[in-house]
């Protein structure tokens, strides 16, 4: 059987090796403040299993001297099971609770600290299981929700193990209660208890290996963002515009209803960059993208392709509708405008509309170069407005519209 000073030894070197892998973590990925809290809560637990371990080394008989490794290690130890939760909190963007944490480890400190004085160690099996399952099943629904119809799988992994280690300390509690396994000592544990803390050592270090693929799941998904966003104005980039064209032009191709593409230049903007440097520029990007973004819907697609481009996929939108959207965006970037050197700069753009059609099928370029006709025409008659491609065959030399 094993001995209680060799279960807290496996406990202290185990949470020893974690932490230094957090702290690695924590120092690599400094945008990741889930990992200061799960660094913390490894390294306290390490320090708390060794302070609690101390006991052995203390006279049973004197009660007051086994305050200090029983109640301070054992409140330490549930000190980092909640700095484990919060973390798991922070990592899902939930605000932290200091005031629930030293609550939970005030009820554990005063209640060990009463039945260490009472000697029923019992009551502190009990005592300790309850305020170690309680901020471990709180982080139960934020693990196993599912985020945009998914769930992740280091989440997934650590929500089950929760689960697991809530059911070992209910099952301990339960034994300590009914005798099950026999008595239990300051130094000695039953079969029984020493069996759950095994468990428990075991499922500890499988909850912190869930968090690690919870941090390496959430730096793969801001990794694919990169692959599919423009870092400077958050809108789609190249990439992710072509895929979403391609796919838009597969679905009309099978069900015939048309969607709509803009294509859209800011006027004026190499003047605006060559006289009042490329940070003025930047933020007539991003107050683009902000401004046009805010008269789309929640289906459609805003793509910098780059420069001052920018494209609009509208699915299920007609020709009349797009041109719709294209003004409403011109009118929203009216009352808009950019400082540079103190100078203000209106800001302005020239769209170009087009509809897909069954001439067009799966030739996604197609669509793309009549919205680009559009758009010359919109430059050509000077700025600042829209146009849109008409309906003749691509074949023919294109009619187009000027709609002011």
């Amino acid at each position: 059987m094993l001995s209680v000073p060799t279960l807290w030894t496996i406990f202290i070197v185990n949470f020893v090796a974690i932490g230094t892998i957090w702290v690695h973590v924590a120092r690599s990925y400094p945008n990741l403040e889930a990992a200061r809290y799960w660094t913390a809560s490894a390294l306290l637990a390490a320090f708390g299993a060794a302070l609690a371990m101390s006991r052995g080394f203390i006279d049973p008989q004197h009660t007051t001297l086994l305050l200090i490794p029983l109640v301070i290690g054992g409140s330490i130890l549930i000190l980092a099971i909640c700095l484990a939760a919060m973390g798991i909190r922070q990592f899902y963007g939930v605000p932290v609770s200091w005031r629930s944490t030293a609550a939970m480890v005030g009820i554990n400190f005063f209640g060990l600290a009463y039945f260490v004085w009472d000697d029923n160690m019992m009551m502190r099996i009990v005592i300790y299981s309850a305020c170690q399952s309680v901020p471990i099943a709180m982080t139960l629904p934020l693990l196993l929700s599912r985020k945009n119809g998914n769930v992740h799988p280091g989440a997934r992994l650590a929500g089950w193990i929760a689960i697991l280690m809530i059911g070992v300390y209910a099952a301990r509690a339960v034994a300590a209660v009914t005798g099950v396994g026999g008595p239990v000592s300051l130094v000695d544990f039953n079969r029984v208890q020493a069996l759950f803390i095994l468990a428990l050592v075991f499922l500890s270090m499988m909850w912190n290996f869930g968090f690690l693929l919870m941090a390496i799941d959430r730096l793969r998904a801001e990794v694919a963002d990169l692959a599919m966003f423009d870092d400077l104005t958050g809108a789609a980039n190249r990439r992710q515009f072509l895929t979403r064209l391609n796919e838009e032009c597969a679905r009309s191709g099978r069900s015939g209803e048309a969607f709509a593409l803009l294509m859209i230049d800011l006027d004026e903007f190499k003047e605006v960059n060559d006289n009042h440097g490329h940070a003025a520029g930047d933020e007539c990007l991003r107050l683009f993208t902000r401004v046009a973004g805010n008269r789309l819907r929640t289906g459609d697609l805003l793509a910098r392709m780059g420069g001052d481009e920018f494209c609009v996929v509208l699915p299920s939108t007609t020709l009349r509708e797009g041109a719709m959207v294209a003004r409403h965006i011109l009118e929203a970037c009216q009352n808009e405008a950019v400082q540079g050197n103190g100078v203000s700069l209106a800001l302005s753009a020239s769209i170009g509309v087009a509809q897909w059609r069954p001439e067009i099928g799966l030739h996604a370029e197609r669509l793309i170069a009549a919205a680009d006709r559009a758009l010359y025409t919109a430059k050509n008659d000077g700025k600042n407005g829209y146009a849109v491609f008409d309906v003749t065959p691509l074949e023919s030399e294109p009619v187009l519209r000027k709609s002011a």
